[in-house]
């Protein structure tokens, strides 16, 4: 499992022109599967993301997670982050999770950040999808269940 994890004043996914999923204030998370995925590495990357250090306490130092700003996520479903570039000009995405495995893991995922009292907003599954992302610091981590 693979995310990329952005620190974020606001942020938003839009289909087919409607907004589907929107936050104030938080954190924007790009979800990858790959097989071999289960749900101990979901519980890795959940219990490390809610926690993680990375917003600004009184001092503009980074020492308060998700959970001590009371923040919200956009999770956005990202097979793309499993792109192999080595060979040739075009990518190729045999290492991604198939669709039918990746939804259920990724909605697993999305499940398990709700039941920790956090907002959470989603895109749609496969959909085309318009990810608008007001990036604060930037701050941006990827992050890696195994490995």
């Amino acid at each position: 499992m693979r995310v990329v994890i952005q620190r974020s004043k606001e942020s938003s996914v839009t289909v087919d022109d409607k907004i589907v999923g929107k936050i104030d204030h938080g954190l924007v998370v790009l979800v990858g599967f790959t097989e071999g995925d289960t749900e101990s590495d979901i519980d890795y990357i959940v219990n490390k993301i809610v926690n993680l250090r990375i917003f600004n306490d009184e001092n503009n130092v980074m020492n308060k997670s998700l959970l001590d700003v009371n923040g919200q996520i956009l999770s956005i479903s990202q097979f793309t982050l499993y792109a192999d570039t080595k060979k040739g000009r075009r990518p190729s995405y045999v290492n991604a999770l198939k669709g039918e495995k990746a939804i259920l893991l990724y909605e697993l995922f999305n499940k398990k950040i709700k039941e920790l009292g956090i907002t959470i907003e989603t895109g749609i599954f496969g959909a085309d999808m318009e990810v608008s992302i007001k990036n604060d610091g930037p701050t941006t981590i990827v992050m890696e269940s195994r490995g």
